[in-house]
């Protein structure tokens, strides 16, 4: 006989229930997400890795912005990184590297914690223009759970838009972590 109710797997399960939990109890565990402008100046740049591209686009916005730091998660090689910045005159000092990070959601939870000891309430994210619907997902919750407010910031790519269906998956992992911090 046939099972009709495949096996789901324990991670995909209560990943649902926090979402329908979430959905239950009025949107409690999502921050509000908001398409206006914030009156605040971002503080930093956080530059999700992924691509050479998005270093090098960094680096030349961070010219433009020489007062913040920049924080690249899991981006280039770092000897590379450096030359990236060094190459385009960032003071290396501004540069923190971090490869702690292996997918775009930690890419958010490892780095959330840093930003807000350093009293960071909005952010520049930098990231591929086909990869921000995702980043925007992932950000505002995660980010958005300790009060720090993303400015969205496009690489320009000839890549195609992602499935959506990644954005709700890595929104309910966010979700997750936001609840349990794993």
């Amino acid at each position: 006989m046939i099972d009709p109710f495949p096996k789901i797997i324990p991670m995909t399960a209560l990943s649902g229930l926090i979402g329908f939990g979430c959905t239950m109890f009025g949107w409690l565990c999502f921050p509000p997400i908001t398409s206006s402008p914030s009156a605040r100046e971002p503080q930093a740049i956080l530059v999700l890795g992924g691509s050479p591209t998005r270093e090098k686009f960094a680096a030349q916005f961070a010219l433009e912005h020489p007062q913040l730091p920049i924080f690249v998660s899991s981006g280039s090689p770092e000897a590379y990184a450096q030359y990236v910045f060094d190459s385009a005159g960032v003071d290396r000092s501004r540069v923190h590297l971090d490869y702690r990070a292996v997918d775009t959601v930690t890419n958010f939870t490892t780095i959330v914690t840093e930003l807000q000891q350093r009293k960071i309430t909005d952010v520049y994210v930098i990231t591929s223009e086909f990869h921000m619907p995702r980043a925007i997902v992932i950000g505002e919750i995660v980010l958005g759970s300790r009060g720090i407010k993303i400015h969205p910031v496009t690489v320009p790519t000839e890549a195609k838009s992602e499935n959506p269906t990644k954005s709700l998956r890595d929104g309910l992992r966010s979700v997750f972590w936001t609840v349990t911090g794993l």
